[in-house]
């Protein structure tokens, strides 16, 4: 299958494309060429930048199947496709579960729960509007392609070359000698996927030619996060005062707890595998080593820990 990738240099995209040339594809990248350009020895590349509506590249190309890894407002999506001239045979579009509207959405989430309403006005990304824009997003995947348009909404994914590092905090700092500091709710629930899941099944929906949406989310049912925690590593966990947000895969308070219990039952049925959760947190150790262990870029600092650690520890 020849497969146009929009994105594809770094996380979630790197591992779709290594998983669809492990499968024996054939893909073009299409990107600015800023991120991931050591990668993928061979693979054909393209470029242009979808902030600029610039798909000059794409022009007298034809694929059998498109996976839009990079389109963040629904402007991406139209034009990419108004590109392509409606040709794919398969759109896959990355979403994510914070499509989902919490007020509303039972328990367990699935695929046909209520969605909040879409961003059509602003291309302001922020936390406010993340989801509501992956709304709009999809709702013109559906407009333009129906049943040739698919979805996967991911929640937080993890793993090597993870970005935003929430995993790899926790592998790290429980891997260490000392006490760990611990926000104070541990029982709240936690689902974290595995990237290399995410990607075998955007590479299964694109074999089997399956419409419709598809929660990418694990463990189900959830793991608390304490139970997280202590599958890092055998420290010390030390509840402490504040900083509640500082902390890695937490969200302010209980009313985000229905959006970490998301079935993933049509994910796993297309094919999404099930790796277990310690199989990711040694894979995430391991590429952590690896790369040497830089400075993290979330979670709390060294010197904050310990002065959290200070306050809650007994004198």
């Amino acid at each position: 299958m020849d497969v146009l990738v929009l994105g594809g240099g770094s996380f979630v995209g790197r591992w779709i494309v290594e998983d669809l040339l492990e499968r024996g594809h054939t893909l073009t990248l299409f990107s600015r060429g800023k991120t991931g350009v050591g990668l993928f020895d061979g693979v054909e590349r393209l470029i242009g930048d979808r902030e600029t509506g610039d798909y000059e590249a794409l022009a007298g190309h034809v694929w059998d199947a498109v996976v839009d890894v990079s389109g963040y407002v629904p402007r991406h999506v139209e034009q990419a496709i108004q590109a392509l001239h409606e040709t794919p045979g398969r759109y896959v579009f990355i979403s994510t579960g914070l499509v989902y509207d919490r007020a509303l959405a039972p328990e367990p989430i699935t695929e046909t729960s209520p969605r909040l309403a879409p961003e059509w006005q602003s291309e302001e990304i922020d936390d406010d509007t993340y989801g509501p824009l992956k709304v709009a997003c999809e709702d013109v995947l559906a407009a333009r392609l129906g049943t040739r348009g698919t979805v996967v909404r991911p929640g937080w994914v993890v793993g090597p070359y993870e970005l935003a590092e929430r995993l790899t905090y926790w592998v790290r700092r429980a891997a260490g000698a000392g006490p760990v500091a611990v926000p104070l709710r541990l029982d709240r629930p936690v689902q974290v996927v595995d990237v290399r899941d995410v990607a075998r099944l955007v590479t299964h929906l694109l074999e089997r030619n399956l419409p419709g949406a598809f929660n990418a989310v694990g463990p189900t049912p959830a793991v608390t996060l304490a139970q997280l925690i202590r599958a890092c590593g055998d420290a010390e966990l030390i509840p402490v005062e504040g900083g509640e947000l500082d902390f890695p895969l937490t969200l302010p308070d209980e009313s985000w707890d229905v959006m970490f219990r998301i079935s993933a039952a049509a994910a796993h049925a297309a094919g999404m595998p099930r790796t277990s959760l310690s199989s990711t947190i040694a894979a995430t150790r391991a590429w952590d080593l690896e790369r040497g262990e830089p400075p993290l870029k979330s979670g709390l600092s060294d010197e904050h820990e310990s002065e959290l650690l200070a306050a809650a520890l007994p004198r």
